[in-house]
């Protein structure tokens, strides 16, 4: 079984007054603090990004396909939505 140490770091954040009391009503409405709170949100700001980059990096490994025959037009914006 594997198990993650996770070192954490403090950190000083200077925030405006409203949305300091967001935060709080906020962390208060999860029952945990705000600096968890904004934790939380930081990491799933930074998963996003990860898994973002990931997807991009995939699908730009991928050949280029052809969208159309040669010699052939593209189909019509009607013919591909079907209007």
């Amino acid at each position: 079984m594997l198990h993650y140490i996770f070192v954490m770091r403090n950190v000083t954040i200077t925030l405006d007054e409203e949305v300091a009391r967001w935060a709080r009503i906020r962390a208060a409405e999860h029952n945990t603090s705000v600096s968890r709170l904004v934790g939380e949100m930081l990491r799933e700001k930074m998963l996003e990004e990860k898994t973002y980059q990931m997807a991009m990096q995939q699908f730009l490994s991928q050949p280029p396909r052809m969208l159309k025959e040669p010699g052939t037009k593209y189909p019509s914006r009607e013919e591909l939505y079907g209007r």
